[in-house]
């Protein structure tokens, strides 16, 4: 049975529920002398959750429950038992058996698929209509407790207040065990990877040459020497990048502070701030297109020979662009919160306009605008496309910026996107690499915000 047919008729008993209770409860009376504890509005939406909500955890506990159910009739048909016993295979036909099942017409190589889709799809009807009757069954009875729940004097108001908290705590702690998974995913496969490559070989080494089709060896760290890597994501992002990004940013905050008018305020801090809003698969896009080709006619220009389209400068400089709103908007929140005192002050001692902000405005803004370079610096080490399109897949441990370079990220996404066994530690490299970024980027906004909260201690 489609979801979306079962989504429709639990909405559609809940709003029933909503109806019925809200009708009830409108002609109340005060209980013992006392005001209503809710309105009307407040029971119609209490039967209304009783009667949705339960639905939907059964629905969605079906949902996870119900393919293993599937999987275990389809193995039980007498078909099943010519499936060979090598699992990469076994999965083959099974995937293209499921193919057939929600599509006749779906091209099939396999003689044991074909058989096998009929029954998979009758296997799925049926737990399908299963799980469709018990989400309707629990809106029956969560409709029913609702209803009953409807009397003078019950708090429907005060509940309510408790299940959306409760649902807001459930959020949170969603997000929490998310965090905690994805540090734990990084954490165990790095430790698989560790087990088979020396840290010291992968943290030092300056050779990255991964092959993921060769077999495991004990000297393979010799070939995944992140150091390249880390110094690429290092000059790319916070170097190249951020002599672009740091003036820039600070110059337009300067002058939309100081000197624009309102009006050119309103126009040029939005039009600055669209930056930031851009997909930065466009940014690499016009890396590759436009300011790759660029620099590298300027360094054939300037005499380099065999100068590469792909160069560290150009994924720089557009990363730089990219983040300079991070960089703008921190500024110009810090130094707006500088006291006009003391931008009067100095100007009543006959400093000029420029001299207050060198000397006063700037200096005690410092602790925001650092805490927003180094927000930016995050932000630069963790792009991705604007170095996979601009600045090439080359592992050069090189001050050149003419010469191409790579990333953590880069590497992150080339390796977890391949064909590579997920066994291999090259492929576990990957996890290892993601790591390493995490406790860097972590630390860099912990002393951000440490260096935010002193700023905001000072002047709020």
């Amino acid at each position: 049975m489609p979801i979306s047919f079962v989504l429709i008729c639990v909405f559609g008993l809940g709003a029933i529920a909503w109806a019925i209770a809200r009708a009830r409860s409108a002609h109340f009376a005060p209980v013992s002398g006392k005001l209503k504890l809710a309105l009307p509005s407040h029971y119609g939406v209490y039967a209304a959750i009783w009667a949705i909500v339960p639905a939907l955890i059964i629905a969605w506990l079906w949902s996870l429950i119900s393919p293993g159910l599937v999987h275990g009739a389809i193995l039980a048909d007498p078909a099943a038992a010519q499936l060979p016993a090598f699992e990469f295979e076994r999965n083959t036909i099974l995937n293209e058996a499921f193919a057939l099942a929600q599509n006749p017409d779906a091209f099939a190589s396999s003689p044991i698929a074909q058989q096998l889709a009929p029954a998979i799809a009758a296997a799925q009807t049926k737990f399908g209509w299963i799980g469709a009757a018990l989400s309707m069954l629990a809106a029956f009875a969560g409709m029913a407790f609702g209803y009953t729940r409807v009397k003078a004097g019950f708090p429907a108001r005060t509940k309510i207040e408790r299940i959306v908290l409760g649902a807001l705590l459930l959020a949170s702690f969603v997000a929490v065990i998310t965090t905690v998974g994805i540090i734990a995913s990084l954490i165990f496969e790095s430790a698989r990877f560790f087990s088979m490559v020396s840290p010291i070989d992968f943290l030092f080494g300056t050779n990255w040459t991964p092959d993921t089709m060769s077999s495991p060896t004990s000297d393979m760290g010799d070939d995944l020497g992140a150091v390249p890597l880390f110094w690429g994501t290092f000059f790319i992002g916070a170097v190249i990048a951020m002599i672009v990004a740091i003036p820039f940013g600070l110059m337009s905050a300067i002058y939309l502070t100081q000197y624009a008018s309102p009006r050119a305020r309103s126009i040029l801090k939005p039009m600055l701030e669209i930056l930031a809003g851009i997909p930065t698969v466009v940014y690499g896009y016009f890396a590759a297109l436009t300011a790759a080709p660029f620099i590298r006619d300027l360094a054939n220009a300037i005499g380099i020979t065999n100068a590469s389209t792909e160069s560290a400068l150009a994924a720089g400089l557009v990363m730089g662009v990219m983040i300079i709103p991070f960089v703008s908007s921190m500024a110009d929140d810090s130094i707006a919160a500088v006291p006009q005192a003391m931008r009067d002050g100095s100007l009543a001692m006959g400093a000029t306009t420029s001299e207050t902000i060198k000397k006063v405005l700037i200096p005690a803004a410092l602790p925001g605008i650092v805490a927003g370079i180094m927000l930016a610096i995050s932000r630069a080490i963790g792009e991705t496309m604007i170095v996979y399109m601009a600045a090439g897949a080359s592992a050069n441990l090189s001050a050149n910026p003419f010469e191409r370079m790579t990333t953590v990220t880069y590497q992150i996404a080339a390796l977890l996107t391949g064909e590579g066994s997920f066994d291999h530690p090259t492929t576990l490299s990957a996890f290892a690499l993601g790591l390493v970024l995490f406790i860097v980027t972590l630390i860099l906004n912990i002393i951000a915000l440490r260096v935010v909260k002193r700023f905001r201690e000072a002047y709020e």
